[in-house]
């Protein structure tokens, strides 16, 4: 979402900034044992909404098991709990149904809501209980974030494993905790997206929201419209070879969130942001004749042709079979920077596009200029304005947020992560200002839209827009250490909310990442761990 046109990175500065994205991966001795003492039960990100120290702490040892009653999802997270810990310690950690002692992962009726835990530490071992089991998974990262950084490394370490002892309660302040990854500037693999899926699990994200397509790729095969994928999803940013994703691919990667408790939520941008759709089907063209592939990144330019009916049957047949792939509920349709869409076809559309959503099953998301339409009813707004942006246009997103519409935030020049840190930022882009780890982290969206109710807000959502980034590096040292604050914001209570305190967490996130081999902002605002 872009508010004028932006100037890809020369290949010599890409290439300068690879020295830079190493700069918080330094490998840590194999050998250097862990803390003698155990991590406060305090020190993880997300700030738990409740924590009460006390007893002694637990050992995981080589006798430890993991008991998950006789829950099939129970099960899943034991052995998903497992296989986290087995490299480092090298011990076996077997997953039983019952058993005294070691860890103990528990489904049972409390005041859990879906998504919240209670984990229990002390000398006789560690037991997570939670009503649904995402909150099992999150207490599970909780659990993680407890033990040494070591633990993340795949190499057998030295240890001692312990966990604090005391009770920690957590539920989510927001059901809406999100991550855009744009995958049309720049294609990016199975792999790696679930190489950022794994980065999101870490800090209790619910949302992967793919934009799919845009001006320069197409990125979800459409069996009804083939070319979208074959011709339209055929280059990048730059001019790169591009990719798609094969329906296999999307259900894997849907799969794969959906074990660690993230709902895919896909973007076809409409009616702007569609060269890519433009150039595979002339038809679609209110003059018929085709534009040529783009590989650059204004925006702005492209437009559905809202007064010709094959343009509602592309629509429906895109939403029916990608409706079909996504098990969960929303369905995110676009709708941003259509400067090349009259307002009164831009209404037009969204009043024939938005029905196509509900009609498959599925729950309108739109970029918040769907507000200036009619937003159906429960459709969300994704918010990506600025600070500054004019009181007319927040007045519009805070009477549709009056009206029913869910409001979920993405302030541009506080949580878009391809935004520049400073200026000698090698990466990302500019034009919404420098965003270091403090504004990011310093505000609250229950207050951040003046006339928008509390209550319809429905969460945050981080987007990691990629016109300049290429690769999982490029991902990890825009994305860290600023994406583990957006987190916080949409889980952790408003009274946990203090930067000073939470710089302190942050920066003991620095040996994680370190081990898990992110390659992170080292940012001045943060007193890192030297090593």
């Amino acid at each position: 979402m872009r508010r004028h046109r932006l100037h890809l990175l020369g290949s010599l500065l890409l290439v300068a900034a690879a020295g830079v994205l190493t700069s918080g991966a330094a490998p840590q001795p194999a050998g250097r044992p862990a803390s003698a003492g155990p991590r406060p039960l305090g020190q993880v990100i997300p700030a738990p909404a409740s924590v009460t120290p006390g007893g002694a702490p637990y050992r995981i040892t080589g006798g430890t098991r993991i008991h998950v009653g006789g829950s099939r999802e129970a099960h899943r997270i034991g052995e998903y709990l497992a296989d986290l810990l087995r490299p480092s310690t090298g011990y076996r950690l077997p997953v039983t149904e019952e058993g005294a002692g070691g860890i103990r992962l528990r489904l049972a009726q409390g005041p859990y809501g879906t998504e919240g835990y209670r984990l229990d530490s002390g000398r006789g071992g560690v037991t997570i209980t939670a009503a649904r089991p995402a909150g099992l998974f999150h207490g599970v990262q909780t659990l993680r974030q407890l033990l040494p950084a070591a633990v993340e490394r795949d190499t057998v370490q030295p240890g001692p494993w312990l966990v604090a002892g005391g009770t920690v309660r957590d539920t989510p302040r927001y059901p809406w905790r999100g991550a855009m990854l744009d995958v049309s500037r720049h294609f990016f693999t199975v792999d790696e997206v679930k190489r950022y899926v794994d980065r999101l699990a870490l800090y209790k994200f619910n949302k992967l929201h793919l934009h799919l397509s845009d001006d320069q790729g197409w990125r979800i095969a459409i069996d009804s419209w083939p070319r979208l994928t074959t011709h339209g999803g055929s280059t990048e940013v730059g001019g790169g070879p591009g990719g798609f994703y094969t329906k296999d691919d999307y259900r894997e990667i849907v799969r794969y969130a959906a074990a660690r408790h993230l709902e895919v939520v896909p973007e076809t941008d409409m009616p702007g942001h569609t060269n890519a759709a433009l150039a595979s089907y002339a038809g679609l063209n209110c003059d018929g004749v085709a534009p040529p592939l783009y590989t650059g990144t204004a925006v702005g330019f492209s437009s559905l042709c809202a007064g010709k009916e094959i343009t509602y049957d592309f629509a429906d047949d895109v939403i029916r079979e990608l409706a079909a792939l996504t098990p969960g509920r929303h369905l995110h349709i676009g709708g941003d920077e259509a400067h090349s869409t009259s307002h009164a076809d831009y209404q037009a559309f969204m009043d024939r596009v938005q029905p196509i959503v509900a009609r498959y099953g599925k729950t309108v998301v739109g970029w918040h200029q769907l507000t200036g339409a009619t937003p159906a009813e429960g459709a969300l707004a994704q918010y990506w304005g600025l600070d500054g942006t004019g009181a007319e246009e927040k007045e519009r997103v805070a009477k549709a947020a009056r009206n029913g519409t869910g409001i979920i935030l993405s302030p541009a020049d506080r949580i878009y992560l391809d935004m520049k840190y400073d200026r000698t930022t090698p990466l990302g882009l500019s034009w919404a200002g420098y965003v270091e780890v403090k504004r990011s982290y310093d505000w609250d969206p229950g207050a951040y839209l003046p006339g928008v109710p509390a209550d319809a807000v429905r969460g945050v959502e981080a987007p990691l827009w990629t016109e300049t980034l290429e690769n999982s590096a490029h991902l990890d040292h825009m994305a860290f250490p600023r994406l583990p604050g957006v987190a916080e914001l949409g889980w952790s209570p408003a009274a946990t909310h203090d930067w000073e305190a939470y710089r302190t967490r942050l920066a003991a996130q620095g040996p994680r990442w370190d081990a898990l081999g992110i390659g992170y902002h080292r940012s001045p605002q943060v007193d890192w761990p030297a090593g």
